[in-house]
């Protein structure tokens, strides 16, 4: 029988040991040291093909840009271009990658809040499908470097237009509180001002709603925004759109295994569970944008338009595994009282723990190499990864343990060390786990690698990509003593 968090011909459980692409995660970890990042490129191009479906339901054409930031590593960015997926970046710094890896500038889109002249020229001189403006100022600002470089740069208005959604509240970019883009009538007097311009081609509107989305309809509401945004720009200035961006922040489902689900609040349990089909989301945005468009008897505006899509999460999350080692392990005396669920004294028959052999008075601590370090989020927005044993993959995952990292931080822990209920108080793993043995963080391709740093001097893991043939490829280096000082001027 199948494990919940197994997927076909990606996570599997074989001979009691956790296998990723065909691969056994064991000899990997024993290969390369942990921790230790493992992606699979069928996995990637898997999920990129899931979200180019949407283009079989919409009578417009798609175009999806993989969003860099998520995981900008260049055998990642190579693999998302053999897919023919085309690319956001955020920086002058992703945009260069970008180029260098192989994209050309009509498939990438350039956003962000704070870009700097040289980003700005950098990304019209490459001819990016887009500059996603967002504010008057920096529109200003590209209009101005657009007639020192005498070329014209292809812009798109990011609008914040007040859409709510039930995630993280740091993932929230669509709302007035949010840092991002500009108010709608702001972005119709830019296209009253520069509509004759001629050297900025403003060809779409863009917003983005949030990350981890737990349901679709919130995408209807803002694809409708975007097109009551075009409709206006060509009543009020003749300008016909040629593109409509609706963003990302399609969810991953970090709850497959539901051995936890108890322990989250419900909010917190539908964002982490959230599983819905991008196509379908897609295919009903476009529906209501299509009746909309008919109402008005605006539908003349709909033809040869694109609708553009940037996903990230959705891309890479489910695609990466850490492996870490525990390397301590020590025993704590508590009171009964001291473990909850849901902020509830915690009883022997509570469903999560019903299977332990512990007795409840003794915490179990496990210390392991992969702290906050190299999983961020999982400290700054106190994200769920789901652990297994990669040992004792088939084993039942039924003791209860404290988990945490190596990192001389108190913070540096796989719970929440404030009592809000965001991430489980134990981990339920084989009982008599003991040092040296190898467990594996499911789900955390997405702003891992991206974000890790070497707080406490610690070595930056190395990563692979396991290839669709099961070759194994090593795409970063494990970090050396002479990495530590790299840029240290001494």
């Amino acid at each position: 029988m199948s494990k919940a968090w197994e997927i076909e011909n990606f996570l599997t459980e074989k001979n009691n040991q956790l296998f990723v692409g065909g691969v056994s995660a064991v000899a990997l970890a024993k290969e390369f040291g942990t921790p230790l990042f493992v992606f699979s490129e069928a996995r990637i191009k898997q999920n990129i093909e899931r979200l180019q479906r949407a283009g079989n339901f919409i009578d417009c054409a798609l175009k999806v840009c993989y969003a860099a930031k998520a995981n900008s590593n260049m055998a990642i960015l190579r693999t998302v271009k053999d897919a023919n997926c085309d690319l956001e970046v955020n920086s002058g710094g992703e945009l260069w990658k970008a180029l260098k890896v192989g994209f050309r500038g009509e498939q990438l889109i350039f956003n962000g809040t704070s870009k700097e002249v040289w980003e700005i020229e950098n990304a019209i001189v490459a001819e990016v499908y887009a500059i996603q403006v967002d504010s008057l100022f920096e529109l200003s600002l590209i209009d101005e470097t657009a007639r020192r470089l005498n070329k014209r740069a292809r812009v798109s208005l990011r609008l914040v237009p007040e859409i709510e959604t039930n995630t993280h509240s740091g993932l929230q970019t669509a709302l007035l509180t949010s840092k991002f883009g500009m108010m709608p009538a702001e972005a119709l007097t830019a296209f009253q001002t520069y509509k004759d311009s001629e050297f900025l081609d403003l060809c779409g509107v863009h917003l983005h709603i949030g990350s981890q989305n737990p349901a679709s309809e919130p995408y209807s509401q803002a694809l409708k925004t975007l097109f009551e945004s075009l409709e206006k720009i060509y009543l009020e200035t003749g300008l016909k759109l040629a593109h409509l961006n609706l963003g990302g922040g399609f969810p991953v489902n970090y709850l497959r295994d539901n051995s936890h689900e108890v322990e989250f609040p419900q909010a917190q349990r539908e964002m982490f569970a959230a599983d819905f089909e991008p196509a379908d989301a897609i295919k009903n945005a476009w529906h209501s944008v299509k009746e909309a468009a008919r109402v008005s008897n605006a539908e003349n505006l709909l033809e040869n338009l694109t609708l553009l899509i940037e996903p990230g999460r959705s891309v890479i999350s489910d695609a990466g595994v850490c492996l870490t080692t525990v390397r301590n392990r020590k025993e704590r005396p508590l009171k009964n009282e001291q473990l909850t669920v849901n902020n509830e004294p915690l009883k022997s028959s509570d469903l999560s723990l019903s299977a332990v052999n512990c007795p409840l008075s003794i915490d179990n601590w496990l210390l392991t190499d992969a702290g906050f370090n190299i999983l961020l989020s999982m400290e700054t927005y106190k994200w769920y990864y789901h652990l297994i044993s990669a040992e004792r993959a088939g084993a039942a995952h039924n003791f209860p343990y404290k988990l945490a990292g190596p990192l001389c931080d108190g913070g540096d822990v796989y719970f929440d060390i404030e009592g809000a209920a965001r991430l489980p108080d134990y981990r339920l793993l084989p009982e008599n786990v003991q040092p040296n043995e190898v467990l594996a963080l499911l789900n955390c391709g997405a702003y891992s690698i991206a974000q890790m740093f070497q707080y406490n001097g610690r070595f930056l893991p190395s990563v692979v990509l396991v290839k669709a043939s099961g070759e194994v490829e090593l795409i970063r280096r494990r970090a050396g003593f002479e990495n530590l000082i790299t840029n240290d001027v001494w």
